[in-house]
């Protein structure tokens, strides 16, 4: 197993979009960043990268957030896997997911988007479905609000008290993701808490 990874934080760009559920993947990443004290800058690929070690010796990580909108997320991530010579099997995607409650994190290797089109978008890019991700759940809307709508809504104030430990926990399992690696994780994360 490769000791770099490539993790990225779908969500969308600019202050307008920082704190709506849709960008929950970007949030957890900025938390990531801060645990391991690396810093966003601007990378030629489309994305702010961050660089740094889950642990003196331990996993490398490249951690990124697309400039684009979520929907184009692919173009970034493939230029970043070749860039930094990663294989999508080292890919972990920090994502938000209407099918999981809120205060949920739930891991995930291959499979299809789910009707993500971040998820997508960066499939169809690199060609493969072959990647690991952190689904965070966000819930379904309330009534009869419409997904799109609010994805695109902020957080409200109790879910906010709660998001601290779910960002904790998101983090917790890319580390482990990276160290133990996907089955060792989802048998600790993926069962009933």
């Amino acid at each position: 197993m490769s000791n770099t990874w490539l993790v990225v934080g779908l969500g969308n760009p600019g202050p307008d979009y920082a704190g709506h559920r849709h960008n929950v993947g970007q949030m957890a990443l900025s938390q990531l960043a801060s645990d391991i004290g690396a810093t966003f800058k601007s990378h030629k690929a489309n994305a702010l990268v961050a660089e740094g070690w889950v642990r003196p010796g331990g996993p490398k990580l490249i951690l990124a957030k697309p400039n684009t909108f979520m929907n184009l997320s692919g173009g970034p991530v493939a230029n970043l896997l070749k860039f930094y010579g990663i294989e999508p099997s080292n890919l972990i995607v920090l994502h938000d997911e209407l099918d999981i409650d809120f205060d949920v994190v739930r891991l995930k290797s291959n499979g299809g988007h789910g009707g993500h089109n971040g998820l997508r978008d960066i499939i169809a890019a690199i060609g493969t479905n072959e990647f690991d991700r952190v689904r965070i759940g966000i819930g379904r809307p309330p009534g009869r609000q419409d997904a799109a709508d609010f994805v695109l809504s902020n957080f409200n104030s109790s879910e906010r008290d709660v998001l601290p430990h779910v960002l904790a926990h998101v983090c917790d399992a890319v580390d482990m993701i990276a160290t133990e690696g996907i089955l060792a994780a989802q048998q600790r994360f993926n069962s009933p808490s």
